[in-house]
């Protein structure tokens, strides 16, 4: 027992756990961060400094994540104030032993407030485990344009994600009232179930943006660039928001087919590490 004490103590210390917490406010000047705390692995950096809009990009020092880590963001957007946020890179997890890999993001929206939530994407390895969890807060002439991608094993290394877990809960909501909800849970043979048509019909990269407010026009504006698609995408609207889902062979397709969509649903341009 003690050594089964000392082993988790051990295994506890080295995990990676990070928190950020923002609060951006609006005014005559721009938007302007009046609160910015980091802690653990996860830092955050402001490539512009001026605008109406402010750019703000996640790092994670820890270069990845596995079994135990455990990441949160909490942003918190003021009346009128328009922030965009990405990541410095793709966030890999890696092989877990036994425990997940937990993601925790809030996110607040005040009154007339516009949020880009746009990481690149989360690509995962064979046997990885992550539980990531998303809560949106919006006001209601708030804005928000929502994106995650994940990606199963790097096609261009010869891998693949024959098991692990992956357990993904979106719960959006408009001046306290539940809009939204996804959970999405992949656990076992995960290659098997990507296999199966009614998931991702072979493919190994997928995504979801989500755009409030969303309308047909939106809708259309995505259907009529399926010529410019290398995967498959599809998109519907209903209730005041529109949803675009995507499924590609691989990494390399699934952003070549985001940057195309998000660039025209967007109100800015899109971040410059996604163009890199």
């Amino acid at each position: 027992m003690a050594n089964a004490a000392l082993r988790d103590e051990v295994f506890a210390a080295n995990r990676a756990v990070g928190r950020i917490a923002l609060a951006i406010a609006g005014g005559t000047g721009g938007s302007r961060r009046t609160r910015v705390h980091e802690s653990g692995s996860l830092r955050v950096r402001f490539p512009n400094g001026t605008g109406q809009a402010l750019d703000a990009v996640i790092v994670n020092t820890a270069g990845g994540m596995t079994g135990g880590d455990r990441f949160d963001v909490d942003i918190k957007i003021g009346a009128g104030a328009k922030l965009s946020m990405t990541t410095a890179a793709a966030e890999k997890i890696y092989r877990s032993l036994g425990p997940d890999s937990e993601i925790g993001v809030r996110l607040d929206v005040g009154p007339g407030g516009a949020l880009a939530w746009l990481p690149q994407e989360t690509i995962l390895f064979d046997r990885a485990r992550l539980r990531r969890r998303i809560d949106v807060d919006l006001a209601r002439d708030a804005s928000l344009l929502l994106a995650e991608a994940g990606v199963f094993g790097r096609s261009g290394m010869g891998e693949t994600v024959a098991s692990g877990c992956f357990s993904d809960r979106w719960r959006v909501r408009i001046d306290g009232s539940l809009v939204f909800v996804e959970s999405v849970q992949l656990n076992g043979g995960i290659a098997q179930r990507l296999a199966e048509r009614a998931i991702a019909g072979g493919g190994a990269a997928v995504a979801s943006v989500l755009k409030i407010p969303g309308d047909e026009q939106s809708v259309a504006t995505v259907r009529s660039m399926q010529q410019d698609i290398v995967g498959e995408v599809g998109a519907s609207s209903w209730n005041g928001l529109a949803l675009v889902r995507f499924v590609a062979s691989d990494g390399a397709a699934l952003r070549h087919d985001l940057v195309r969509v998000l660039t025209v649903l967007g109100s800015g341009p899109l971040p410059r590490l996604w163009l890199n």
